[in-house]
């Protein structure tokens, strides 16, 4: 798998109309985008469906939790609209839902871990026994029992998830930060070329590209520092 195949740009935008800039910026450099919430209540799902038909990929990071009937049912119709990923959050009931609704397409789904927003404290305030990192390694472990496709999880945690998940599970891994760049609300945050060390598959990078003065010099620096890492 090349760097261009495991580079994944977040269209975190207000409009369609940008990422539709965006998007025609990066031209054929980035084949794989990131549509969540922001832009879905936009048009966003939509928009989706035409980066499909236009020959991308698409994650759809809806972060999925819901009863199994209804998570199921959302499945199913996400898997007719030719989506590559699609994040629910990693509870084992929901999980084994979406994999049966799944069964037999190419959507590969993925369990959000631990958000890469939070740190210890966060996770102690939502009311989990465990600390991040271990909170990661069992929802990993659930998540390889379920089915599941992949996991999402920051970079930190990589090495050891890969060890939980094996070879063949797809490891996700947002808050990448190029070296020099602000981490904004990130709290656990890694450079492409450690994260594809680590163990990562696909790198989601939203803000250092979308929000860059020159979105495609920022797109294949990254893609560059994620070949480098893949040849090493």
């Amino acid at each position: 798998m090349y760097a261009r195949d495991r580079l994944i740009v977040g269209l975190d935008l207000p409009t369609v109309a940008e990422s539709e800039k965006i998007v025609a910026k990066l031209g054929e450099d980035v084949v794989f985008y990131k549509i969540g919430y922001q832009l879905v209540f936009a048009g966003g799902l939509e928009f989706a469906r035409d980066l499909v038909a236009a020959g991308k990929r698409v994650f759809l990071d809806m972060k999925l939790l819901d009863i199994d009937n209804t998570v199921a049912k959302g499945v199913e119709n996400i898997v007719k609209m030719g989506m590559s990923m699609l994040t629910l959050h990693a509870y084992p009931k929901a999980m084994k839902a979406a994999v049966e609704a799944a069964k037999g397409s190419d959507l590969c789904l993925l369990g959000v871990t631990v958000l890469t927003s939070m740190d210890q404290q966060d996770v102690i305030d939502a009311g989990y026994e465990y600390d991040p990192h271990m909170l990661v390694l069992r929802r990993a472990e659930q998540a390889r029992a379920a089915g599941m496709g992949g996991i999402v999880c920051s970079a930190e945690e990589a090495v050891s998830v890969r060890r939980i998940i094996g070879a063949d599970m797809a490891l996700v891994t947002p808050g990448i930060r190029p070296a020099g760049t602000e981490k904004g609300d990130q709290k656990r945050v890694m450079t492409p070329g450690d994260a594809i060390r680590a163990g990562s598959s696909h790198l989601v990078v939203g803000r250092p590209i979308v929000k860059a003065a020159d979105p495609l010099a920022a797109s294949r620096a990254i893609l560059a520092e994620m070949a480098d890492a893949l040849s090493g």
